[in-house]
């Protein structure tokens, strides 16, 4: 074969065996990867983009829960500072029976121009340390004749509110905390026990509502023990039955 001739099957084979090389050409592997990698980024920054609108979403209705809630305890904490202003809807011979009982229970406090009471738990006479169980030694028989007076005469159309306060000390016990993890947990779990008190005591259910404000509404500054012990406490609000508390609608007497 001449000099010629193998020069052009030399040429041929290169030409069969590399079709896509050159001095400017990329190989089709190569160029297949690039494809296929930037597809892949693509495809990465789509997930990206939904992830990125989802979490705002979720950003937005958290940041309005958070809103409504502030409002609600905005609302709760004026409707408070409005019952401690109001005026007894309580008649004489109740208020009279009331203070009665305040003279008989010394930790029972009664504001005959408010009408409202309130049940400290100094030397833990309501509540154990941490507990939301009733002392009932201590104030079954008080709760049992409030209640007496309450569905009695005109009394008995008048709704009643039990408001929890606890001090400035956190829950620290392990046992305490699986029951009330927070100073929210026990002043709203108190106040329900007093509520549940007074049901089984005759008073309807629809009359009563209850409410815990924690460790945020104290008498007096939390500086030692008997400062705390005025702290915790159990206030009982007498409301007449046009009050707009918790929900009640006003002029609907409650039987």
């Amino acid at each position: 074969m001449s000099a010629a001739s193998r020069a052009s099957v030399l040429g041929l084979l290169v030409l069969v065996l590399f079709p896509q090389t050159g001095c400017n050409m990329v190989p089709q592997q190569t160029l297949r990867q690039s494809q296929l990698r930037s597809w892949q980024l693509a495809g990465q920054n789509r997930q990206l983009s939904q992830t990125n609108v989802a979490l705002k979403s979720n950003l937005d209705v958290s940041s309005q829960r958070l809103t409504n809630l502030s409002n609600e305890r905005t609302l709760l904490h004026q409707r408070y500072l409005n019952l401690l202003k109001q005026q007894s809807p309580l008649s004489q011979n109740a208020t009279r029976r009331l203070e009665e009982l305040r003279k008989r229970f010394p930790r029972f406090q009664f504001d005959p121009q408010s009408g409202v009471c309130k049940i400290g738990n100094n030397d833990d006479i309501l509540f154990a340390t941490g507990s939301d169980r009733l002392n009932n030694e201590a104030v079954g028989k008080l709760l049992l004749e409030f209640a007496r007076i309450m569905n009695d005469g005109e009394a008995k159309k008048l709704n009643i509110l039990v408001v929890g306060h606890t001090d400035d000390r956190r829950i620290a016990r392990a046992g305490t905390k699986t029951k009330h993890p927070t100073n929210w947990h026990l002043s709203t779990n108190r106040a329900n026990a007093v509520v549940v008190a007074l049901q089984k005591h005759g008073i309807n259910e629809s009359r009563l509502g209850a409410a815990g404000y924690g460790l945020n509404q104290p008498l007096v500054s939390n500086r030692d023990e008997n400062a705390r012990q005025q702290n915790r406490r159990v206030e009982i609000f007498v409301l007449s039955p046009d009050a707009v508390v918790a929900h009640w609608q006003p002029g609907v007497s409650r039987q």
